[in-house]
């Protein structure tokens, strides 16, 4: 099977991160959106960067996408964050092309609908986020990011197996394969410039006080199937900060525990968990 998401790193460029203006703020309840400490983290990562690489313009850059009605009380909303955000106005069909002219590394939407799915299938790392009733994040000078594995950092191809054959044939299959590296998920990229830029602090001495934490939170369990998701990753050289087998348990009380800004899966159960302890989560579509 093809890797049909994966592609190599540009040199310097900017990350860019787009999502609708909603995210960010709420107009109508004039109050932050689920986005707004994740955006906050970004800041700090990028005073980091600036700091110790000044000429560098590998900074993360935020596009809120605005729906022509909301400008005016967006430019208050962003005083004191210009060098990280600006607006981008643009009409919905011409969204996707905006999203890869910006060469955007992230697109998060307040709502289900089609440009998700496009924007995935443009191999753009696309989610729609969900809100908490409260969010319970840690830190505003360390950004944290979780990624499930199956069809977000990985392909679908093992998660194809469970619906199928169910958990036998699934455990059968990843210790045929336990050698053999998955192909490249929709959210494999994001992560890859998310370590590039962690890489970078760390090569500055910043290690424990790095402000960019990643974790792979998997319903894998640690046999067979979870020693295939870090040799696939060691195989990509990609290494996490910290990786949770649940086993196909309820992965709330791991979020719970990490408190990252932001958290990707593919399942709704999952996403819900999430939500329950706090945390933003947002839903990654299955491929067309």
């Amino acid at each position: 099977m093809a890797d049909n998401y994966w592609q190599p790193l540009e040199p310097e460029i900017p990350v860019t991160i787009a999502m609708s203006s909603r995210l960010f703020f709420k107009q109508e309840q004039q109050d932050h959106g689920p986005a707004f400490d994740f955006v906050k983290a970004l800041k700090a990562v990028n005073a980091e960067l600036i700091n110790h690489y000044p000429e560098s313009e590998e900074l993360f850059k935020v596009k809120l996408i605005d729906d022509s009605s909301s400008s005016d009380f967006l430019n208050p909303m962003i005083h004191g964050l210009k060098d990280l955000i600006t607006i981008l106005s643009v009409t919905e069909d011409q969204l996707v092309c905006e999203l890869k002219r910006n060469k955007t590394h992230l697109y998060l939407s307040d709502e289900p609908g089609l440009k998700v799915q496009e924007a995935l299938n443009e191999g753009v790392a696309a989610a729609i986020m969900f809100t908490p009733t409260n969010i319970i994040t840690k830190s505003e000078n360390q950004l944290r990011v979780a990624f499930d594995g199956d069809a977000v950092l990985f392909s679908n191809e093992s998660e194809l197996v469970f619906k199928s054959g169910g958990l036998q044939e699934y455990l059968k299959n990843e210790k045929q394969n336990v050698e053999n590296t998955m192909n490249g998920g929709p959210f494999r990229g994001f992560l890859e410039v998310l370590i590039k830029l962690q890489k970078k602090l760390h090569n500055r001495g910043l290690y424990k006080k790095c402000p960019i934490r990643t974790y792979l939170v998997t319903s894998r369990g640690a046999g067979c199937d979870g020693y295939r998701a870090l040799n696939t990753l060691h195989t990509w050289d990609l290494e996490l900060d910290e990786a949770v087998f649940v086993g196909g348990a309820n992965k709330g009380p791991t979020l719970q525990r990490i408190k990252p800004h932001i958290f990707f899966d593919d399942q709704q159960c999952h996403v819900g968990a999430a939500l329950e302890v706090g945390t933003v989560a947002c839903l990654v579509l299955s491929p067309n």
